[in-house]
């Protein structure tokens, strides 16, 4: 089956009109040809046929013209659309709610919870290739970082930029879990799903938690809780006067109200108390939310211009070639 060819810039194919009065010039030209001798007959060649060369110099002419002709399909960008392939996909909406104050630089993860999270969403990130995810940050307030998209390069590099600090400390779980939902609420998915990962209480915030997970179970979207720190005590950062300082301090994660969250709306709690447990639930939630799988037809077009670029050049260097050796002697 031959590839069905479309045009990006379809406009540039009117230049193809060229074409005509090159070849009107071109046989005017040919017809007002004289030769440089003249004879009073020609009955001495009567018997004379003509060289192979005088009819082939013709191609010199045929070289240029496909070589315009494969410059102005060069412009119009031809791209073929027969290439189809099969993929799956859930239709999922996905917003990764990431805790990012002051405790999340504690140093129980390698080289910090804050990176090693960061780390472990991109991964996750990468193998959600046909979904929409967002982005929504928090510490004593919120924001969206990234809205819903499926540029997850971009993405990527949002969660990259993410620091501690970029707003005021604290641990707004409420007020983090109501942004990620008012960016839910409007989509039309048939799964809508928010990961909210933090290292802490709440204690900041407009918004209680579980007020917030209400109002999730009423959009019905579901929120898988992490709850990120070993067990015991880790190496906190501390401001003091003569610069940061790591001191020994007691890891406090409100599990309970992580699960409540969980639990009212449909979804699962889970407790990373280093990197490798942390990739561990990312892939568990991965597999969770592969269930409603939708088979698509997904249309990848393939740019078909190089070979019409070389295509010109191969041309133009074959008439070059021809013009200054087997019809040299040819004007």
């Amino acid at each position: 089956m031959m590839p069905e060819i479309e045009f990006l810039h379809p406009a540039w194919l009117w230049l193809l009109w060229v074409c005509l009065p090159m070849i009107v010039w071109y046989v005017w030209k040919e017809r007002r040809a004289r030769a440089a001798l003249r004879m009073s007959t020609i009955l001495p060649f009567a018997g004379v046929s003509s060289s192979w060369r005088t009819y082939g110099r013709h191609v010199l002419f045929i070289f240029r013209l496909l070589a315009v002709v494969s410059l102005v399909i060069v412009l119009a960008r031809p791209q073929s659309s027969d290439r189809w392939e099969s993929v799956s996909t859930e239709g999922i909406d996905i917003v990764l709610a990431l805790d990012v104050s002051g405790s999340m630089l504690a140093r129980d993860f390698s080289p910090d919870r804050l990176v090693a999270s960061k780390v472990v969403g991109t991964e996750f990130i990468s193998g959600r290739t046909y979904d929409r995810i967002g982005l929504v940050v928090f510490a004593g307030e919120s924001f969206t970082q990234c809205p819903l998209t499926t540029d997850h390069a971009t993405l990527i590099n949002l969660l990259n930029a993410t620091r501690s600090g970029i707003i005021e400390d604290g641990t707004a779980i409420g007020m983090g879990l109501a942004t990620a939902i008012s960016r839910l609420r409007e989509s039309s998915a048939p799964s809508k799903v928010i990961i909210l990962l933090t290292d802490g209480v709440n204690n900041r915030g407009e918004i209680d938690p579980l007020t917030a997970a209400e109002l999730a179970t009423s959009f019905s979207i579901k929120v898988y809780t992490i709850g990120v720190g070993t067990t015991g005590q880790a190496l906190y950062p501390v401001q003091t006067p003569a610069g940061t300082r790591y001191q020994t301090m007691d890891v406090e994660i409100d599990e309970e109200v992580l699960e409540k969250i969980a639990g009212m709306t449909g979804g699962k709690y889970f407790r990373a108390t280093n990197t490798g447990k942390l990739r561990e639930i990312y892939r568990e939630i991965d597999q969770l939310e592969r269930t409603t799988t939708d088979i698509k037809q997904y249309h990848r077009k393939q740019e078909e211009y190089m070979r019409f670029a070389w295509g010109a050049v191969i041309l133009l260097l074959l008439e070059l070639l021809l013009r200054i050796s087997v019809f040299k002697y040819f004007p």
